[in-house]
């Protein structure tokens, strides 16, 4: 069966510093019409980096959850950038880090309703030159043991998903 929806129409109902939110009708598989909202977005790249055992992350206040969190280095993608220039450019800006970079994967972090997609990078061989956050931008910068980053995970203290799959992803890795 094919499972393709057809747009058959649409609107942007906000379109915003950061995204844009469009709500369109849509034709299903079967015939039968229905809407669909979409928030559109730039993307974001974001770096994984382990050293010594230590895995470094940021912690920065985020509105939407009203609370702290734990994350590896991270941001949006400016239109057109390239992902690995933005990853280079966030590890910079939020942690003072330089490093050599490879890709380890991308992914949908919401995928019901955006098409933001993440792309993360190992950064090796780092080598620590100044943070410069952006204006308005908070944040802690720390290296955290492994083990503990782990336990974190699993008590759900670091519940960010581009996180948790880099450190799966780092770890199996490791075992292979």
């Amino acid at each position: 069966m094919n499972l393709t929806e057809k747009k058959l129409g649409g609107k942007t109902v906000y379109d915003g510093k950061i995204l844009k939110l469009e709500v369109d009708e849509v034709e299903l598989p079967d015939g039968s019409r229905s809407l669909r909202e979409v928030i559109r977005h730039s993307g974001g790249a974001a770096v994984y980096l382990e050293a010594d055992g230590k895995i470094l992350l940021v912690r920065q206040f985020r509105y939407a959850y009203g609370k702290e969190i734990y994350e590896i280095p991270a941001g949006k993608l400016n239109k057109g950038e390239d992902p690995r220039a933005a990853a280079l450019r966030e590890l910079e800006e939020e942690t003072g880090y330089k490093a050599e970079l490879s890709p380890m994967f991308s992914l949908y972090p919401t995928p019901g309703y955006t098409d933001e997609v993440i792309y993360v990078y190992k950064a090796e061989n780092p080598r620590f030159v100044g943070s410069r956050p952006d204006e308005g931008e908070f944040l802690n910068c720390k290296f955290l043991p492994k083990e503990s980053v782990l336990k974190m995970i699993k008590s759900g203290e670091i519940s960010d998903a581009k996180t948790i799959s880099a450190v799966y992803a780092a770890l199996s890795e490791n075992k292979g």
